[in-house]
């Protein structure tokens, strides 16, 4: 009963932060200083659009109708977010979740890719310096760890830019597919995309230095357990403590800091996707800032904040399922 309880409280917390995130949508068109309603207009007259048809299409496009009191204009708004409704692109002139379906794939393609090869990477690599600890192999990489941990991803996107693909043309300098290949399953295309997608990922692979030193860290409280001890003077052989003991054990903790790293990585998207032209999400939320576009701004912001949030939802749901031990009911999994 406790833990229905609390997974009760954890689903009420997802629905009332995404409410949240909702409203400041909300209140960022109604409310903010600058009046973005008109802002929107001017821009529009600036493209020679009539005043009185400028301001109709604004309110058109943000689902909002300013001559309505805030408490209907408010129940309306969610109403239309509720049913997929997020208004209509400014600048774009597109349905705002018609472009957001159409960028989010391509930013869980680099996304995924990124999140689990530098997992893979890091859970190795901690593993391996645990082993050898306070060696040359564990100094080593402890301190190249470190050094790509404290990089900034959008400098290593820039510098990989610079030279693998302005330098060395070994790469494309923008975009997510090739041009004048079709789109669709078959091998040009795939191998375009991925082409496409290396230096994005190569850039959000920093990640994988603080994961090497979680792994590590997580491997050396494992060797000195007591259990190990345990499980040495019952004569088990160095296979199975490795893979049942010792693996096992440090690997757990890393599977909430993967589903966090969801959030951060998705951060990092915003500007990563600028910097390489990749038009996925983050680009979209980046160019709708620079474009005053309210409506994909608000748009994009909402959709990272639910992935986010279900993220966060989906690890402390799920983490009592990984370790038996937390048996769900801890208040957070991470």
């Amino acid at each position: 009963m406790a833990t229905i309880d609390w997974r009760i409280r954890r689903l009420a917390q997802t629905v009332f932060t995404v409410w949240a995130v909702t409203t400041l949508s909300f209140v960022l068109v109604r409310l903010m200083p600058g009046n973005p309603m008109g802002a929107m207009v001017r821009q529009l007259e600036q493209q020679g659009v009539d005043p009185v048809r400028a301001r109709q299409l604004v309110e058109l496009r943000l689902t909002i109708d300013p001559n309505e009191p805030i408490p209907i204009a408010y129940v309306d708004y969610i109403v239309n977010v509720l049913s997929g409704n997020l208004g209509q692109s400014v600048y774009y002139a597109e349905p705002v979740t018609q472009i957001l379906a159409q960028a989010m794939p391509w930013t869980l393609f680099v996304l995924s890719w990124s999140l689990f090869i530098s997992f893979f990477i890091g859970i190795v690599a901690g593993a391996l310096m645990a082993y050898w600890e306070g060696g040359k192999f564990d100094v080593g990489l402890t301190s190249w760890a470190i050094l790509m941990g404290s990089i900034p991803y959008y400098v290593l996107a820039f510098l990989l830019l610079i030279f693998l693909a302005y330098r060395l043309n070994w790469f494309p300098t923008s975009g997510r597919a090739p041009t004048g290949v079709p789109a669709g399953f078959n091998w040009p295309f795939i191998k375009g995309i991925v082409h496409h997608a290396t230096l994005p990922v190569l850039s959000m692979l920093v990640a994988s230095g603080v994961a090497s030193l979680g792994m590590r860290g997580n491997s050396i409280r494992v060797l000195g357990s007591d259990y190990l001890r345990v499980a040495r003077l019952r004569g088990l052989s160095d296979t199975t403590i490795s893979t049942q003991y010792i693996a096992r054990n440090a690997v757990l903790p890393m599977y909430t800091s993967f589903l966090i790293s969801i959030g951060e990585m998705f951060g990092g998207s915003v500007v990563l996707e600028q910097v390489f032209q990749y038009r996925g999400l983050g680009y979209y939320l980046l160019a709708a800032t620079y474009q005053r576009d309210y409506p994909l701004m608000m748009g994009g912001f909402v959709l990272i904040t639910v992935a986010v949030v279900l993220a966060l939802l989906i690890a402390d749901l799920t983490y009592g399922l990984v370790d038996p031990r937390a048996g769900g009911q801890n208040s957070d999994s991470y």
